[in-house]
Formats: structure tokens, sequence, C-alpha cells
């Protein structure tokens, strides 16, 4: 029911395909929404910059106000602190509600709205009472405004939002927002390569300026390494007094970082350049790689060198590792098949340096007993 009066309400969103059956009841009835995208509690980054600009790209398409609230994740977790344990419809997620409600409630009384509302009462994983009590709480801390507590589940709207989540192409995450509903999956591994696969689709033409960026700075990094290669931490190798000259690389899939001028420009400097072909027991073989004549389609539509067998594994200076995502502490997320972790932990004196895009680089990676590490990653 709409408040009597109301022709106009600050809708505080937390994404695109929740709110885009809301803003279509509120517009067909009378009531203009100004969206206002404040959610500090999702993490990480990347996963906020995704939903916000998908937020944005439905409002700019609809011809709607959107405001950018801050992103303080800090802040946020610093709210939360002690509540971190708590189960999904806990007392975390009331304290998270009360704050991002608190602030739409400011961010309405500033720009002289009364009514405020939120879209995170569509979502049938949420508590409508802990919902409806955040926004008393807000409503009455901010003089002037009034919470307008609607249940968004009910008159066709969730199938709405189905059917508009399809035609729009919407961005449609997997969980609530901060790490610890994400950490309360079964496995995070899936979730965050559908994070990344989202992501490379969002940045899809930036992505050949975004491979020319990272190459430049992967010369930089070969270029730089010492010799002898041995005296990085964990690497059994022997000292050599060259710089690298035997590198393991990778042909680059479309959606990954495309590092083809490089290699080419190695063997034209007379390094050897292997690459990996997927064999029929599950795991790697090395090949040389002389010339793009010389390779073929194999195993995932990857394009696999028909080379001669390299095997001296001791002498490979460098391997150049793709990925779906990294993190700082060097922890890869593969595409799931594990051919890499099976090969690299088979030869744990490789220097290993993971090459992805900037927004490949997340807060943490989910890893497991047989993951291997990366020594160093471009980015």
């Amino acid at each position: 029911m709409i408040p009597e009066g109301c022709d106009k309400v600050l809708l505080h969103a937390c994404c695109a395909p929740c709110s885009s059956a809301i803003v279509e009841w509120l517009m067909n009835n009378g009531v203009r929404p100004t969206i206002f995208y404040y959610n500090p509690n999702i993490w990480p980054r990347e996963e906020y910059e995704i939903r916000k600009n998908e937020s944005k790209r439905h409002a700019e398409s609809l011809g709607i106000r959107w405001i950018d609230g801050d992103y303080d994740h800090k802040a946020w977790r610093s709210d939360i602190c002690g509540l971190e344990n708590q189960p999904e419809r806990g007392l975390r997620c009331e304290q998270c509600f009360t704050l991002r409600l608190s602030e739409t409630a400011r961010k309405a009384q500033e720009l002289g709205f009364r009514y405020f509302a939120t879209t995170l009462a569509s979502s049938r994983w949420k508590s409508l009472e802990q919902i409806e009590r955040a926004g008393q709480k807000a409503m009455s801390e901010v003089p002037g405004t009034v919470f307008w507590a609607q249940n968004w589940r009910k008159g066709g709207l969730q199938e709405r939002r189905n059917q508009l989540l399809k035609e729009n192409h919407f961005y449609n995450q997997q969980y609530c927002g901060c790490e610890f509903s994400a950490r309360n999956g079964a496995n995070t591994k899936p979730l965050l390569r559908a994070q990344m696969r989202e992501a490379k689709k969002q940045h899809q033409a930036q992505l050949a300026n975004m491979s020319a960026e990272v190459v430049e700075k992967l010369k930089t990094q070969i270029s730089n390494l010492k010799s002898p290669i041995s005296a990085r931490p964990k690497d059994a190798c022997k000292a050599r007094n060259l710089k690298p000259s035997i590198i393991l690389a990778y042909w680059p899939l479309p959606d990954e970082v495309d590092i083809r001028p490089f290699i080419d420009q190695l063997v034209a400097e007379g390094k050897t350049v292997l690459l990996p072909k997927v064999t029929g027991d599950e795991t790697m073989e090395l090949r040389r790689y002389t010339s793009r004549a010389d390779l073929q389609e194999g195993a995932f539509h990857i394009m696999e060198p028909i080379g001669e067998v390299f095997d001296d594994y001791e002498k490979i200076d460098v391997a150049l590792v793709p990925g779906m995502a990294f993190d700082a502490a060097g922890h890869r997320l593969g595409r799931g098949k594990g051919y890499y972790d099976r090969f690299l932990s088979a030869h744990p004196h490789l220097y290993k340096i993971g090459i992805c895009f900037p927004f490949q680089r997340v807060a943490e990676v989910p890893s497991e007993s047989h993951d291997v590490l990366m020594d160093a990653s471009v980015l």
C-alpha cells in the first residue's frame, strides 16, 4: 500500500535484480523513486563494483536519479565487530540492516525526502521482522523521515523480478554480500568463479587494453629477476648465472590476459618457451613453442603446441600461470580441473608468476591443502 501523499521515495537498493521490479511497480503507481546505493557490507571490492555498476546502469536506463553512497568496508566491519560468527538472520544481519537504513534515513533528510524504503525486503533469504525493526530504529533517529515498511515479495513482484533479470541480463549474485555470508556457502570456489566470469563480461571492452598493460608489467618483472634464481625463498633449483631463458607460458583463452605477443617476442630473443598440453591421464606435458603455425586446438578449446616434448623440468626458470582469481597471499583460483596444481606441486622449484587482470585480485581466495601458492603475481 502506498502511504498517503507519497509521490517520491528514497529507495535503498542492494542490487539491480532486487530493485528492478520494485522500481517498475513504484513508477507504474505514480511514485518517483531515487535510488540510494549504500552497501559497505559487500565484499570483496570487485563484487561491490560489479553490483554498483549494474544498479547504476539500470537507473540510467530508466532515467531516474541514482546516488552513490560511500564504500567503507572497514567501518562496516568495525560496526559489526563481535557478531562475525552469528548465523544468517542473526544479530549481525540486523545490525547491518540498521547501519544501512540509518544512513538512508540521513540521506533522505538531507535531500528533503519524507519517505525511505529498502529493496532488502524483497529477498526471501532475509527476515522481514529484522528489516522493519532496523527501519523503525533509523526513522526514530532521523526526525522528519518515515520508513515505508513494504513486503516486496507479494503481488507477483518476485516473478516479475526474475523476468526483468533475464530481460536486462543483470549480474545475479549468489550470496548476500559480506564475507561471512559467502563463507557460509557449501563451496565458495564455484561462487568466486561465477563472480569472475561476470566481472570479465563487465570489462569485456577493456580486456585488450588491460592485457597490454599487464604484459608491460610482466616484461619488467621478468627482466628484474635476479640471478641466481635459487636465491628466492623455498626454491630448490640449482644456482644459475643467467637471466630466465626457459619459460613455461600459456596460450590464452579469449577471457585471459593475452600474452601471445610477449611469447613471440621471447622466441625472437632466443628464449625457450614451453606451453602445456593436456594428456589423457589428467596431467600436463610440456612442449616447445616455435611459432603460431605449430599450434592446434586441444582440450577445452585451448591451443596446444605440436612441437617436441620437453621434460628436463629442472632447467625451467619461470612459470607464467593463468587463473580466475588471485590474492595477496599467493593463493590462486583455477578453473577447477586441477591440471596446474598437479603439475606445479610435482615441480616445486619453479618460480611461479600468476597472471591476471586487475579486477581478478580479490581479498581472499578459498584454499585447500593441495592448492599451490604463487611466488608473485602480475596484474
